[in-house]
């Protein structure tokens, strides 16, 4: 370990570290640190400019893990991030030349800008962790975790994530923007000289290792969880299913990932159980991309987390 005593430790020293160079942003910052408790990806949502792409890097530089970033554009070939097999002359043999995703953290930066053919080079490796090249199935390293970020949908060139892809996604972490007095504390450290491209002299450095990590992870797998909270997962995710405003619901692989992230939520508050509080804080997140809004409802105002706010308050708790 890199100078802690324990998995909790770890991830305090990792809030440390990212705030360092990260004003506010701590219920994003939370989502992901929950996120890589139970091996999920992440995509978050923000407009230009909110810091999307500099959280994610401050928090791939706390931790002793491989990462690497993709630049997602219109001309991205699928190979560009998966590899290729190429021939060398000088041996005579063809060789597999890993792409950005043999890694630990890969951020894939602005996905919604490429279109959907290297969009799904992603899925499989993001839900076997393995792509495969030429018919051959190549593992990617433990952990994997693709951190994805997007701008909103309603931006001039961009392909929107096919309800398959949007389904890999643990949580859709919406960035919003920063409060007055966030943006003014945001102004003061750049005009003391932070250049938010080099981490190094800000002075974040790796605080949490994979070892960490792994032992933090079997901590939140072995959480308890009592069969009324396990149904109130389920009640929610059919109450979406089943929601006249909804023209799709959660899948089982939904209820599924709200399960996990609510134990890592419990984990993070400091229990050894899941309560329904936490299967509520992380509903949205967890549903808000595995559902769609009636079209004529979507043209009056309604949004996924309106839709989901309204099922919160009607689906019976378990006391």
């Amino acid at each position: 370990m890199l100078g802690v005593s324990s998995p909790r430790d770890a991830v305090v020293a990792l809030r440390a570290e990212v705030a360092k160079v990260v004003v506010g942003q701590d219920g994003v910052l939370s989502g992901i640190v929950a996120a890589l408790l139970v091996r999920g990806h992440v995509l978050l949502e923000g407009v230009p400019g909110v810091a999307k792409t500099l959280l994610v890097k401050t928090v791939a530089a706390s931790l002793d893990l491989r990462y690497r970033r993709v630049q997602f554009t219109p001309d991205l070939m699928p190979s560009d991030v998966l590899g290729q097999t190429i021939f060398e002359q000088h041996s005579g043999s063809f060789r597999f030349r890993e792409g950005p995703v043999f890694t630990n953290l890969l951020l894939a930066d602005e996905i919604n800008r490429t279109p959907p053919k290297t969009q799904a080079a992603l899925l499989e490796a993001m839900e076997e962790r393995q792509v495969s090249v030429d018919g051959q199935a190549r593992p990617l390293p433990e952990p994997f975790v693709v951190i994805a970020t997007q701008n909103p949908i309603e931006y001039e060139g961009t392909y929107p994530l096919p309800e398959a892809q949007l389904d890999r996604f643990l949580f859709k972490l919406l960035v919003p923007y920063p409060s007055a007095e966030q943006e003014v504390e945001v102004l003061a450290r750049h005009h003391r000289g932070l250049d938010p491209h080099d981490l190094a002299v800000a002075g974040v450095h790796a605080v949490a290792s994979a070892a960490d990590l792994a032992a933090a992870r079997a901590e939140v797998a072995g959480l308890t969880v009592q069969p009324p909270v396990l149904d109130y997962v389920v009640r929610l995710a059919r109450a979406t299913r089943e929601s006249p405003s909804l023209t799709l619901g959660v899948s089982p692989r939904g209820a599924t990932m709200l399960l996990h992230a609510s134990k890592a939520w419990a984990w993070m508050s400091g229990r050894a159980y899941v309560t329904p509080d936490d299967v509520k804080a992380m509903a949205k997140p967890c549903f808000r991309h595995r559902v769609a809004v009636r079209p004529e409802l979507e043209l009056e105002g309604t949004t996924a987390d309106r839709v989901l706010d309204g099922l919160l308050s009607v689906v019976p708790v378990p006391t």
